[in-house]
């Protein structure tokens, strides 16, 4: 049996805290760093350009400071959440 002092018992005990801490933060950050990826793939930030197209389905011609307006609107909401 092998015999610690007290002093090497609490570092060991430490040391493997902060071992498993530091192992489980960067299993965590792929995890999500991989889901975040997965829900950008799926569901894209709007774009000008799709403004532009969904004006053009209503049969509509958008000009600039009406596509600029509503990427400030949705910006503005966007911050407000």
């Amino acid at each position: 049996m092998v015999e610690m002092s007290t002093g090497a018992f609490a570092g060991t005990i430490i040391g493997t805290i902060i071992g498993v801490a530091i192992l489980v933060g960067f299993i965590t950050f792929f995890i999500v760093k991989r889901l975040f990826e997965k829900q950008i793939k799926e569901n894209p930030p709007i774009t000008e350009k799709m403004i532009r197209v969904m004006f053009n389905q209503m049969g509509r011609k958008a000009s600039e400071t009406q596509i600029k307006q509503i990427m400030r609107s949705m910006q503005n909401a966007k911050d407000k959440q």
